[in-house]
């Protein structure tokens, strides 16, 4: 595993993004660990994610494209984030852009924030996470809109490798559907790998106890 997606674990735990316990997602799944990008909250902290994001995109997609969609409201700020680190690592320009959940009719009118997208325009989406794959089927059609665009794919910060509507993984499931690749700065197979019975600060954050859990999640619900 790269260093960067290691630093990326501990950085999730570091600032209370990843948790381990008894949670629900919004399917319903009751789960032993969750992944709340809402406590990313400080400038340090999401520049720091705008760097994980940019090295996880360089590495799967290059920086031969144009626009970073974020959709709203969660992918505003990693869009920002993600492209200032695209410049400061890669001195690379690539215009940011996300969606108003209503539509402006005055002043700076319209769906979108950011640059304009334009015919031609080469996209990458990029979000938090991916369990369902709802926000895609929202977000696809905004994106085809704005005209003849090229997505050329979805980076999310965490795979949770469970199954999406069907037998598949959610991120497998938006690849068949709308042809695209998908990516991860991490999955939940490198965050068990990573901090399991290895002490990070003194503790062991994924014990036997809830490794055993997280084994049992996955086989009910594991893609």
């Amino acid at each position: 595993m790269e260093g960067y997606k290691k630093e990326f674990i501990e950085f999730m735990v570091d600032c209370g993004v990843l948790r381990f316990g008894d949670f629900v997602t919004k399917s319903g799944r009751k789960t032993p660990f969750f992944i709340n990008t809402g406590f990313y909250r400080t400038g340090a902290q999401l520049a720091k994610l705008g760097e994980y994001y940019a090295k996880a995109i360089e590495g799967k997609f290059g920086l031969d494209f144009d626009i970073l969609f974020g959709p709203a409201y969660k992918g505003i700020p990693l869009s920002v984030a993600g492209t200032m680190a695209i410049s400061q690592l890669y001195d690379k320009e690539i215009k940011y852009c996300s969606n108003r959940k209503e539509i402006k009719d005055h002043g700076d009118t319209g769906i979108l924030l950011g640059s304009p997208i334009n015919d031609g325009d080469r996209v990458i989406i990029i979000e938090d996470v991916t369990t369902a794959g709802t926000s895609i089927q929202e977000t696809m059609p905004i994106l085809q809109a704005q005209g003849n665009v090229d997505v050329l794919g979805l980076i999310v910060s965490v795979d949770r490798m469970e199954r999406g509507q069907g037998s598949k993984s959610a991120l497998k499931e938006i690849e068949e559907t709308y042809g695209f690749a998908t990516t991860a700065i991490v999955t939940m197979e490198d965050v068990v790998d990573h901090l399991y019975n290895k002490p990070y600060k003194g503790k062991v954050v994924i014990d036997d106890q809830l490794k055993s859990a997280i084994d049992e999640y996955y086989k009910q619900y594991g893609a």
